[in-house]
């Protein structure tokens, strides 16, 4: 098996004697089936991958971006319904719950980001409410209490006040 044809995947000689994969993506001036990468950095916060990239036939460049992909997940909600995870209701509930506080935007963001990814790497492709709702409370508990007690007392939906002292204790009990 020579440099060309390694592991059967097709590889091209470039001017400064270094390899390149050859990928079989149709240029979008030519319609030819082979470039070349001359250029690869991370785009989008590390999520995808820019290239760049050069016909063989005509030698006009293009840019590509290579992201990962992640398998659907469906949310079992508590009346039995399915739906498709939607990581903007996770992030508008977060954001009601901190209406009125100083929790950056970014952060709820990022808090999102990891629910997401931890969703994905539990490797189930059907969740509960229930799973994504504790993960939610978790990350609010850590960055600010009353946005967590807002969002645990519509989440657990609170009946009384003695339910919502019941939850203001654990808080206070985890504080010490």
């Amino acid at each position: 098996m020579g440099k060309t044809e390694e592991r059967g995947r097709p590889w091209a000689a470039c001017a400064d004697d270094a390899y390149r994969e050859v990928s079989q993506m149709k240029c979008p001036y030519c319609g030819y089936k082979e470039s070349k990468v001359v250029d690869s950095r991370p785009a989008d916060e590390g999520n995808s991958i820019r290239r760049r990239r050069e016909c063989l036939a005509c030698e006009k460049r293009f840019t590509t971006y290579e992201t990962m992909e992640s398998l659907p997940m469906v949310v079992i909600k508590k009346d039995g319904s399915r739906q498709s995870f939607d990581r903007n209701k996770v992030l508008g509930s977060m954001l009601r719950a901190c209406e009125k506080r100083t929790v950056p935007l970014s952060k709820l963001e990022q808090m999102t980001d990891e629910i997401e990814q931890s969703l994905q790497n539990n490797l189930e492709r059907e969740i509960t409410t229930d799973m994504v709702g504790e993960q939610v409370m978790e990350k609010l508990r850590e960055v600010d209490e009353v946005a967590y007690v807002r969002f645990a007392s519509v989440y657990r939906q609170f009946k009384d006040i003695h339910t919502f002292m019941e939850e203001l204790t654990k808080l206070l009990e985890e504080k010490k």
